[in-house]
């Protein structure tokens, strides 16, 4: 499907949270994390407004490009042509966040396998593995509602969500809130990892819990294992590199 460019018509800034939204979804499919076109990332164009750009409904996720990304308002109004409509549901869920999170510079919101699967469990994450130290840190949860249609859950979504990084959505998914699209995508990419890693232990018998010491000790561990640069910082060129090689494309 030919998209006409956009890359003349933005502004420099716009286009390149663009590229690198597009370069997000493209590695979401990657990593399995998609499914089919249900699930969404949004990213927030700088200013006052709180505009920002999320998928267009219809087209699989490996498949986005920076052009076809649509630019809506917090009252769902495209602000940027396109021939597809919105997920009425990834609006519901992003537009509350962006709303009241200053720093939400991109919020990712997945149902894997394995992400829904945790979700359903009563005890929620475990702290089983060194990833879920990670994110067990800044963790939240929110209880299903059923598909996110309507706005009286927004307050609800949002009081859940509170300050953290990481969200479960009970019985339902995944979400990650970053000031960057390369924070909320590794901070998601730890999330996805510690669940899968959860039941897969969970099948092979009695799991082995990391005790307060451990889990404290970690709280800043990752920002010192990368000589103090941001590990999204650090593996971001290393994931778009990957992609350039397998699903060129996305930067159109």
């Amino acid at each position: 499907m030919k998209i006409p460019s956009l890359k003349e018509v933005v502004s420099a800034e716009e286009w390149q949270l663009r590229v690198e939204l597009a370069a997000a979804y493209r590695l979401v499919a990657a990593y399995g994390w998609s499914d089919l076109i249900f699930t969404h990332i949004s990213a927030r164009i700088p200013g006052p407004e709180h505009n920002f750009l999320i998928n267009p409904y219809g087209l699989m996720f490996d498949e986005i490009t920076a052009s076809s990304l649509i630019k809506i308002d917090q009252a769902a109004n495209k602000l940027s042509e396109s021939a597809f409509p919105v997920n009425p549901a990834g609006f519901t869920i992003h537009s509350c966040i962006h709303e009241v999170r200053d720093d939400a510079g991109c919020v990712m919101h997945t149902h894997s396998r394995a992400g829904v699967a945790v979700s359903a469990q009563k005890g929620g994450l475990l702290p089983i593995s060194q990833q879920s130290t990670v994110v067990l840190n800044s963790i939240a949860y929110h209880d299903y509602e059923g598909i996110a249609l309507y706005a009286e859950e927004k307050p609800r979504l949002q009081a859940s969500l509170g300050t953290a990084k990481h969200l479960i959505l009970r019985n339902h998914g995944l979400l990650t809130v970053g000031s960057t699209i390369p924070e909320a995508f590794l901070q998601m990419y730890f999330l996805e990892c510690s669940c899968r890693i959860q039941i897969d232990a969970q099948a092979g018998g009695d799991v082995n819990l990391i005790g307060p010491a451990p889990m404290n000790a970690n709280k800043n561990a990752l920002k010192m294992a990368t000589g103090g640069t941001s590990a999204a910082t650090l593996a971001w060129p290393a994931l778009l590199r990957k992609l350039d090689r397998e699903n060129p494309g996305y930067a159109s």
